[in-house]
């Protein structure tokens, strides 16, 4: 899978899973302090925010693969620097990343739009809540309460991982670090992913 990435492709991307990996592990206090307030569904709310690495990994990169290995490798970075969870959430990345990068493939990974890249946070949102339906028991709560949550996180995918995903791609080329991606060559010539002027 790697064979065809450039070196600059790989560091970016391990740069980012580091990154995220301490950005997903600090948010799961945010996410035990809305649990307590609010119960499972108050995690739902924030869910998008442990997907986003791997729309900002693909909407950068764009090579097959991107959007899955960065999320995996995250959750295993999180998992090394202290998730209590452990290993089992390494899986949790990889169903996560697969949710991102099927939506991906689906466009052959030539399409970047930012419907596109809402697709793939709503992606990892199916994938990650089909994988905690069954491992989480969902199927203790009652269904108007599993369909809300369901709802919830979709929403959350679409937001904070889709869009919050471009947005902080998108401000970290406007800096020139990209220049030499596809994004930046976009940002440079004053237009973003979708044609409309930055």
């Amino acid at each position: 899978m790697l064979d065809k990435w450039k070196l600059r492709e790989v560091i970016v991307l391990s740069v980012l899973a580091v990154v995220f990996a301490v950005v997903y592990l600090v948010f799961v206090q945010f996410g035990n302090v809305l649990y307590g307030m609010l119960g499972l569904i108050g995690y739902d709310l924030i869910f998008g925010i442990w997907f986003i690495v791997s729309i900002i990994a693909a909407y950068i990169i764009r090579k097959p693969g991107a959007a899955f290995l960065s999320e995996t490798i995250a959750a295993a970075i999180e998992v090394m620097i202290g998730n209590a969870v452990g290993p089992r959430l390494i899986l949790s990345g990889m169903i996560q990343g697969i949710g991102a990068e099927a939506v991906f493939a689906a466009t052959k990974w030539n399409n970047y739009r930012t419907w596109v890249l809402i697709a793939a946070g709503m992606g990892s949102s199916v994938t990650s809540f089909i994988w905690g339906y069954f491992i989480s028991g969902y199927a203790a709560f009652s269904p108007g309460y599993v369909t809300a949550m369901f709802f919830v996180r979709l929403i959350s995918g679409a937001l904070l991982a889709g869009l919050l995903g471009k947005w902080l791609s998108e401000s970290l080329a406007k800096t020139g670090a990209l220049s030499s991606f596809p994004i930046g060559k976009e940002i440079k010539r004053g237009k973003s992913d979708n044609g409309i002027t930055a």
